[in-house]
């Protein structure tokens, strides 16, 4: 799909500027124009809209509105926000950073969220990028104020629960090459059936392992 199309549909807005929705799709790896400059603004305007929204919101302290803003403004709220629009498949890369799978991790989905929120505000200014934010944060909004849990530490919580040992991760397959690698990894808790997932290093792919155990076992 075109991108500036995409983008009306999935982020509300019709860019003027379409250099700017083509560098925010853009995944480093060598390319002269990526996301990284748009990320770092898109990352601020996130968090302004952010905390007046929660101001506005709720009735609460300093520190009970901190931890809510803690969990809506993490990498794994933004990736996820970014899987629901559909950006895995728009990202501009490099053809062995996307076989290795880039396109899925979760840091990288989320730079880019920030960076298309980034983009939004320069073509259309804070209500371009509010827009965004409320429409795609509304569901993230209401759950409880609590900061954002590590998958594996969330997994190893819930083994210790049930009187288990600790899950044990494994590497057990790398490939892509030596600047885009990509790992598979099994994570195990007995008793239980493994789950195995790939990441872009050894810790994220650890991460989205446990993830899938804790999905599978526990519907979270």
């Amino acid at each position: 799909m075109d991108s500036t199309a995409w983008a009306r549909g999935a982020l509300g807005h019709d860019f003027s500027d379409t250099k700017l929705l083509e560098t925010a799709l853009t995944h480093g790896g060598g390319r002269k124009r990526n996301y990284e400059r748009l990320e770092f603004l898109g990352d601020r305007v996130l968090g302004c809209v952010v905390a007046a929204w929660l101001y506005q919101r709720f009735d609460e302290t300093e520190g009970e509105l901190a931890r809510r803003f803690a969990a809506l403004v993490d990498r794994g709220t933004c990736a996820v926000v970014a899987r629901a629009v559909g950006v895995p498949a728009m990202i501009r890369m490099e053809t062995a950073a996307r076989q290795a799978g880039v396109h899925r991790s979760d840091n990288v989905l989320g730079d880019i969220c920030e960076a298309l929120i980034g983009a939004l505000y320069v073509d259309g200014g804070l209500a371009a990028a509010e827009s965004f934010i409320h429409a795609q944060w509304a569901a993230h909004l209401d759950r409880p104020a609590s900061a954002p849990r590590d998958p594996k530490s969330a997994l190893q919580e819930w083994a210790q629960a049930k009187r288990l040992p600790i899950p044990s991760y494994e590497v057990v397959g790398r490939s892509g090459p030596d600047h885009a690698p990509s790992f598979r990894v099994r994570v195990t808790v007995r008793g239980y059936t493994p789950e195995e997932a790939e990441g872009s290093s050894k810790q994220e792919a650890e991460k989205q392992a446990a993830i899938a155990l804790l999905a599978r076992e526990t519907g979270e």
